[in-house]
């Protein structure tokens, strides 16, 4: 019973169709990192998964729960690597907008916002004090239009006059997602080159993209999970009853129960752990520090200097 699961992961939309062709799959290890690249190449595979085609990379990072300021680190490079990967030829040079997506006032989903706070912005200083820098830089710009609820406005619109008159190489857009599974709310980030589909993951479609398809340039998201639906914990839960007692006769409508008593007494409810504050706080350092890493590498440290 898989129809009423949503989740934003390409890795955990494949996981539910694992033999679905159309669909290729690598993965490896990187010490306590685990990679995942697959590709969706046709567009049976893409409506089957709920993802446009493309590439989506999954980093599995399950030490980071043990908030080590080195395995930070080393997540933090493992990133950068993985966007210098997914940013067009075009824009290895050229100027890049970074988006923070998402309601700032809701911790489950400021992570954009704060991944935006901590992002080195340099287009003001190469277009107006180009003297301090004394050498080539890459102009980043860095903007967090906030959700329609608080400007009336759609964000993708907001983004097509931003971009229009910014003019990036490229867009970063930086979101929180839905998943499946808890476990991977603190643990797991998702890179992909098809862009930011708002409310995919918990059933809200009919948004506008935030893609190369409404903007114009290529856009590369980057997110990570922050909530589940109470009934994919429950479905999770009932499935692995199931499999230690052999009660599998007895799971599908165990599933419908379940689904059904939270449907009526909860409704579509949301759910995030406790820990949410220093989870968004944790990963938005991680996300700045592999985006600055990125777009900046030749010369982070005079860039890292200039923003102190």
């Amino acid at each position: 019973m898989q129809s009423n699961i949503y989740t934003d992961l390409a890795r955990e939309a494949r996981e539910i169709n694992p033999d679905l062709p159309g669909v290729t799959e690598q993965e490896e290890k990187y010490d306590d990192i685990e990679i995942s690249r697959i590709e969706v190449e046709s567009i049976s595979a893409a409506n089957t998964l709920g993802k446009p085609m493309g590439k989506y990379v999954t980093i599995d990072a399950p030490r980071l729960i043990e908030r080590n300021t080195d395995m930070f680190k080393k997540v933090s490079e493992v990133l950068s690597q993985e966007i210098e990967l997914l940013l067009p030829e075009g824009a290895a040079e050229g100027g890049v907008l970074v988006v923070g997506l998402g309601n700032r006032y809701i911790t489950p989903d400021a992570l954009g916002s704060r991944v935006v706070e901590k992002t080195f912005v340099t287009r003001h200083i190469t277009e107006h004090l180009p003297d301090i820098i004394g050498e080539p830089m890459r102009p980043v710009a860095a903007v967090a239009p906030g959700v329609m609820g608080t400007t009336g406005v759609e964000t993708e619109e907001i983004l097509r006059g931003v971009v229009e008159r910014v003019k990036p190489a490229a867009v970063i857009a930086i979101d929180a997602l839905a998943s499946r599974r808890a476990g991977r709310i603190s643990t797991t980030i998702q890179l992909t080159d098809t862009g930011i589909h708002p409310g995919s993951g918990v059933g809200n479609t009919g948004r506008r993209s935030i893609s190369k398809d409404t903007l114009g340039v290529p856009v590369v998201a980057i997110g990570v999970p922050t909530v589940v639906l109470a009934t994919t914990i429950s479905q999770d839960t009932i499935s692995l009853i199931a499999s230690e007692t052999g009660m599998h006769k007895e799971e599908d409508r165990m599933l419908r129960l379940a689904e059904q008593v939270i449907s009526e007494h909860f409704g579509p409810m949301i759910v995030t752990p406790k820990e949410i504050d220093t989870i968004v706080s944790d990963m938005a350092g991680i996300l700045a520090k592999g985006i600055n890493l990125a777009l900046h590498r030749p010369y982070f440290s005079k860039v890292e200097e200039l923003m102190a």
